[in-house]
């Protein structure tokens, strides 16, 4: 909604106004202000704004009182102008984009990123199109998460012919699935959403009901509840070459099935596939014992002594979420994780910033920018390795042993009177080795007189007793497994075939899952794989930025496709190898290889395949435009011979 199309009567809307802009975010509303007068002296000199401490918001921007009151009215005035003008205005230059928004930061931003602000700034509005496809092609796409909705919603607005098939029976994906207490984003959810369908979120880091909510809705604002078969399992996928089609076979209420669909998208997502360890005596445990994955609707945990194996991201969630009710929590952390500040968690977003993001468009894109930089790429440059850093054991370079010292005080603080636990929740290798996690009160929580926390691994289960690597037992009533996916073993709940019949998982060795820009794969022709190897975030950030860009590069990889007067493509093994031998090099200076450590993202050979390298307006430029020298393609309405 334009300023311009505001419903709220004059009066009613300035007031309304300026209730908001006295509590707005001021770096926010300098850009806004910037954007609208083009007048960057108020991101300069004296109003020039300092720098936030980590993921903090950096409300007052740093400034005195007198310069924020300054800000503000002058940001009311220009808004008031620009809805009394009722025209958008022009967008600056990527340029000064780049510049306004390191001004903003108060930190270096490279001119080259303005070109990622230049898109998200702009009307992210879809508008139908054409792409020109042949008579009858349809697109068949596995999942109904957030994968599977972006590339519905896109393929829909481009008039292509698509199904969703979704073995459960909702949209939602991960936030369908994940229904433990505490369970939530870690990424600001006014950055963790779709550009095109933003949301008034009431919290600033939505709890899973909020996400679900939003892709629910999401999904059927766009009418995707028609196209989609729910409660349908696809058991495999098999490439038949004389017709230039995907068979799939599927497995719904009525039984098997086969159908036949010209591409085939895989959006079944990463963290998906619970992973349970081979544990002596687990199958024996007599009380209720389940993977946090898959948490039993209405268990009664109150008075209870539970016991929970891990301390990834689910469990450092849970583990607050519940230890107010049980009698007593045991916690087996074997392994140790770094946790930053979490400055608004749990804090709902006031009704006047709502209001102001509903109704003041660029004021919500330019928050969003900041929150862009300060999740997604911020963190980049510090992750590379420096060849010449001494102590690599404890960090990898000048700033990352900033950042350790950081953590470090605010882990001591958090422990209180607790330091007997430090050894025990401090890592031994760098930060941002494994996923950066979020602090909602692990460390206060460990520190309690009702919680234990073994630093052993569990070695075995004796009845309702857990004992662990040190020989200590633990009593418990309930047993939690924190105990991750499987996470690189990608596509792995169906199978499927390319040319000749080969396995894709036989392809891929198991779990060494390679495409080109994590979408494309040799000898399969015509598989999109969404969220596939190497696209996943592990320097932070919104995973659906990513999504984002590949569903643009494979609709515009299918236009000309289409255009060539084909219907198949496929990339070719060259360039494949080579974008795949980037990627490697890429990960081989980063903090994600360091020895003496383990981490999800790599697989059985040690090879980063969850994650990737690149920042992600690196990520952007590579899929804004599909080379049709990098592909062979054929199947033409005359059954042509492939070409390219």
């Amino acid at each position: 909604m334009s300023l311009a199309e505001s419903a709220h009567p004059a009066a009613t809307w300035d007031s309304r106004l300026a209730d908001a802009v006295a509590i707005a975010n001021v770096p926010t509303l300098q850009l806004v202000l910037v954007h609208l007068t083009g007048d960057m002296g108020w991101l300069e000199g004296e109003y020039a704004p300092r720098r936030g401490r980590g993921l903090d918001d950096n409300d007052s921007g740093g400034l005195p009182e007198a310069r924020q009151a300054e800000i503000r009215a002058a940001a009311a005035a220009a808004i008031k102008d620009w809805r009394a003008g009722g025209a958008d205005p022009a967008t600056p230059a990527p340029e000064a984009l780049a510049r306004m928004l390191s001004a903003s930061m108060a930190e270096p931003i490279g001119a080259e990123y303005g070109e990622i602000v230049a898109q998200e700034i702009s009307d992210r509005t879809l508008r139908p199109r054409t792409l020109g496809q042949p008579e009858g092609f349809k697109v068949a796409i596995v999942g109904a998460g957030m994968s599977g909705i972006c590339a519905a919603i896109h393929l829909q607005a481009a008039g292509i012919p698509f199904e969703i098939l979704e073995a459960a029976g909702d949209f939602g994906g991960t936030w369908r699935e994940n229904t433990y207490p505490g369970a939530g984003v870690d990424t600001p959810n006014h950055l963790y959403s779709f550009s095109f369908a933003q949301y008034d979120w009431s919290h600033y880091f939505a709890l899973q009901g909020d996400l679900h909510a939003y892709f629910r809705k999401v999904a059927a604002d766009f009418g995707l509840g028609a196209h989609t078969r729910f409660h349908t399992r696809v058991e495999r996928a098999e490439w038949d070459a004389a017709a230039g089609r995907w068979r799939i076979t599927t497995r719904g209420p009525e039984g098997a099935a086969v159908q036949e669909a010209d591409a085939l998208f895989s959006a079944v997502g990463v963290l998906t596939i619970p992973k349970v360890p081979p544990i002596p005596g687990l199958d024996g445990f007599p009380g209720p014992c389940f993977h946090t994955a898959e948490w039993p609707e209405g268990i009664d945990l109150k008075g209870k002594r539970v016991g929970i194996v891990g301390n990834g991201a689910s469990a450092m969630q849970i583990v607050p979420a519940i230890a107010e009710e049980v009698a007593h929590l045991t916690v087996f952390a074997r392994s140790k994780q770094w946790a930053a500040p979490f400055p608004k968690f749990r804090e709902p977003v006031p009704e006047e910033i709502r209001w102001l993001i509903a109704e003041v468009p660029l004021y919500q894109k330019w928050y969003r920018q900041r929150l862009a930089w300060t999740f997604n790429d911020r963190v980049h440059a510090s992750l590379q390795r420096d060849p010449d850093w001494e102590d690599a054991g404890r960090a990898i370079n000048a700033t990352n042993d900033s950042h350790r010292a950081a953590f470090i005080r605010y882990i001591r603080a958090e422990l209180g009177d607790r330091q007997d636990l430090f050894d025990k929740v401090t890592p031994d290798f760098p930060p941002f080795g494994k996923r950066m996690l979020l602090d909602n009160g692990w460390y206060r929580t460990v520190a309690r007189e009702d919680v234990t926390l073994v630093d052993q691994r569990l070695e075995r289960v004796e009845g309702n007793v857990l004992v662990g690597a040190d020989g200590s037992r633990h009593e418990v009533d309930v047993l939690i497994l924190g105990t991750g996916f499987h996470a690189t073993e990608l596509l792995s709940s169906m199978e499927v075939r390319g040319e000749g019949g080969a396995a894709l998982s036989e392809t891929w060795d198991g779990d060494d899952a390679r495409a080109y820009l994590g979408t494309a794969v040799p000898g399969f022709p015509n598989l999109f794989t969404l969220l596939g190897p190497n696209i996943g975030l592990g320097h932070g950030g919104s995973v659906i930025t990513p999504v984002e860009s590949q569903v643009h590069y494979i609709l515009d990889l299918l236009q000309k496709t289409f255009a060539a007067g084909a219907r198949t493509v496929e990339v070719r093994r060259e360039v494949h190898d080579a974008y795949n031998a980037k990627v490697d090099a890429a990960h081989a200076a980063m903090v994600w290889t360091h020895p003496g450590m383990d981490n999800w993202y790599r697989n059985s050979k040690g090879r980063v395949v969850a994650i990737t390298p690149w920042r992600h307006d690196d990520f952007w430029r590579m899929t804004r435009s599909a080379d049709l020298a990098d592909y062979v393609i054929g199947g033409g309405a005359a059954g042509g011979a492939a070409q390219g």
